[in-house]
């Protein structure tokens, strides 16, 4: 069977699907000849809104039109929240590798004080006097 014999019966199969599927009736078009348009039942009242309701959902607020107030403040509290929340988590970042930069900086002390303090011992001949430990 060729690939344009599986292409024809797929869309038979569909065509034939959304003909007998009752969710393809509620939503048909009805011209406005026949009268008052019968009330949409079930799902199809859910999905389907009146004609004024449709024509004014997209014009409550135009791209141009100024905010109310209460959504300004709604943006930017949330605006501030989010500068707080990336605020403390650099905060915190930033203490951590503080933290870790001493850790590492006394652990490398301590390590050249005892190789300097090996290397005094090693090489002491006995005619100066020690140095002092804590040099």
């Amino acid at each position: 069977m060729s690939w344009t014999h599986l292409v024809f019966l797929s869309l038979l199969a569909t065509l034939l699907i959304l003909t007998l599927s009752p969710g393809v009736r509620s939503a048909s078009v009805t011209d406005g000849r026949e009268g008052k348009a019968a009330e949409p039942k079930g799902s199809a009242r859910r999905v389907f809104m009146p004609e004024a309701d449709a024509a004014n959902f997209f014009k409550k607020r135009s791209r141009r039109s100024a905010k109310h107030e209460a959504e300004v403040l709604a943006e930017q509290r949330v605006r501030l929240s989010a500068d707080e929340r990336r605020r403390e988590y650099y905060d915190e970042q930033r203490d951590e590798f503080e933290n870790y930069v001493e850790e590492e900086r006394d652990e490398q002390d301590e390590r050249t004080r005892e190789k300097t303090e090996q290397w005094r011992e090693f090489h002491y001949d006995g005619l100066y006097p020690r140095y002092p430990r804590g040099w």
